[in-house]
């Protein structure tokens, strides 16, 4: 019998999502990831389910940076000097720069099952009408860049904000598929429900860990995916729990059960490693965190919601929210850099 690895471990409880930009590389050695990189005829694993791809600013800024992205960023700049007539409340780099991350999931929706996710301009962060003008613009963006597309197939990433949420909620109304990203406290899980989201993405490490060399978070929110998950279960909710900001194999075997999880091509190859099973999953024992009851309600009262939020661990919630929007904020200013210097 073949030896089970990490990766078919986690595929058989979870629904495993790529988190990359990176069509080429993920397909330029097919069974790299077994069941993941694939040959473009493998679309499906051993048990049919979806894979997505995620992405955001940041992860489009790596992926451009590339020099074999130039000509990515040429045509992205040419459809937006076709198009800024049309969409002239914003730059052209910015056009230009949204352009370029669509193409790049169009380029990944050749090789997965599932949604492609386009994450807002996070400069609207506080701005639920701006949000929803910039999610819609994506979705006709997609349409452009490649006649036809399944409009199905896209989810947008709006940042767990109270107008983020608001957005979301006239989003979904309208058929636009949501995610909520940049989520640290049940606060934020409960009004996702509210207002309709598809998915949302507690981040599990706050998101300077990423960027900040050598930076740890020592209050890691497992516990709080695993609360949540059992929360949306008693209230028949809809969303989906999609934990994002990995770090570890073994923070991603902690969430073994969740219903789909976000994992980076470094710790993908990781997991093709066989499966030692010495890490017991928080959805196997009884949630550490209590859940709200049934009745509690924020989507009409804001003043209650932004004061919840605010204390969640003593303003901690909050300062991370504020710090994940301004590192997405200056990669957005990178990338639009990118789109001005490449001409």
């Amino acid at each position: 019998m073949a030896v089970q690895t990490g990766l078919d471990y986690m595929r058989s409880r979870t629904l495993v999502d790529c988190d990359t930009m990176d069509d080429e590389g993920c397909c330029e050695s097919p069974g790299t990831i077994p069941g993941l990189y694939f040959q473009p005829s493998e679309h499906m694993d051993m048990r049919g389910k979806q894979r997505m791809e995620l992405t955001a600013q940041a992860i489009a800024l790596g992926e451009l940076s590339k020099p074999g992205r130039a000509g990515i960023i040429a045509a992205s700049r040419a459809d937006a000097m076709t198009l800024h007539p049309k969409y002239s409340s914003i730059s052209l780099e910015e056009l230009a720069a949204e352009i370029a991350m669509i193409r790049l999931g169009i380029g990944m929706a050749k090789h997965i099952r599932g949604r492609v996710h386009v994450q807002v301009n996070p400069y609207y962060s506080y701005s639920s009408e701006k949000i929803i003008v910039n999610a819609l613009r994506i979705v006709q963006l997609f349409q452009y860049v490649q006649p036809g597309f399944d409009v199905t197939r896209i989810s947008i990433k709006i940042p767990s904000t109270w107008e983020g949420m608001m957005a979301c909620r006239t989003l979904e109304l309208a058929g636009v598929r949501t995610l909520a990203t940049t989520l640290f406290s049940m606060a934020q899980a409960v009004l996702a429900a509210e207002v309709g989201c598809t998915y949302l993405a507690p981040y599990v490490n706050e998101l300077k860990v990423h960027v900040e060399a050598g930076h740890v978070d020592n209050a890691k929110l497992l516990p709080l995916c695993a609360a949540i998950q059992k929360y949306y279960k008693s209230i028949n909710s809809s969303t989906k729990v999609l934990p994002a900001s990995l770090t570890s194999v073994e923070e991603i075997f902690f969430l073994a059960g969740v219903d789909h999880l976000t994992i980076g091509p470094g710790l993908l190859t990781q997991l093709t490693q066989p499966y030692a099973g010495n890490v017991k999953s928080l959805f196997d024992i009884a949630p550490t965190l209590p859940i709200p009851a049934r009745g509690v309600s924020f989507i009409n009262d804001p003043g209650s919601y932004q004061i919840t939020f605010a204390r969640d661990l003593g303003g901690a919630s909050q300062n991370k929210l504020t710090e994940a929007v301004n590192i997405f904020c200056d990669a957005q200013d990178k990338l639009e850099l990118l789109m001005k210097t490449a001409a």
